[in-house]
């Protein structure tokens, strides 16, 4: 992977204070980043899981992520929406929980999974290849509910979503 799709988040994250004027505490960001809640599913082998997620569509909603976050429902998400596939890889400053990173190709199915990511650290996390979106959810939640690559998540922004 290149340096330069290596950081899209990670350094999006560094500058997060810097490109979204008046973000001065992380309590100020957490209310910035709140966004509707809406409807995701994952059809794994042990059926469909519902969730609710909030939808970083833009690059600075993307680079704030779930940073400050100091918990996370079993049921609730993030999802990046990058619009266009591309490789990417996340990073985990200024994250307090332990994430899942599912890694969704543009046809909506599962490409790869991060499990348990580490708080608070600095080092990559790649997608292993093009993807449309990445939903994270709380550390070792897609262990419970049987997630899979391959299996389809279903969310408006994919087909038959």
């Amino acid at each position: 992977m290149s340096n330069s799709t290596l950081p899209r988040r990670a350094f999006l994250a560094g500058l997060s204070a810097l490109a979204v004027p008046g973000l001065a505490t992380p309590s100020l960001a957490i209310a910035k980043t709140a966004t509707a809640l809406e409807p995701l599913s994952i059809l794994t082998s042990r059926g469909p899981v519902s969730f609710q997620v909030e939808v970083a569509a833009d690059d600075a909603a993307r680079a704030r992520g779930l940073m400050y976050r100091k918990s996370l429902a079993p049921d609730r998400g993030m999802l990046f929406d990058f619009h266009t596939p591309r490789p990417v890889a996340f990073w985990m400053r200024n994250t307090y929980i332990s994430l899942d990173m599912i890694f969704i190709r543009n046809d909506g199915r599962i490409r790869s999974i991060a499990r348990n990511t580490t708080p608070m650290s600095e080092e990559g996390v790649p997608s292993g290849g093009p993807v449309r979106a990445v939903l994270e959810l709380v550390g070792g939640r897609a262990a419970e509910i049987g997630a899979l690559p391959g299996d389809r998540v279903r969310h408006r922004i994919f087909p038959n979503g």
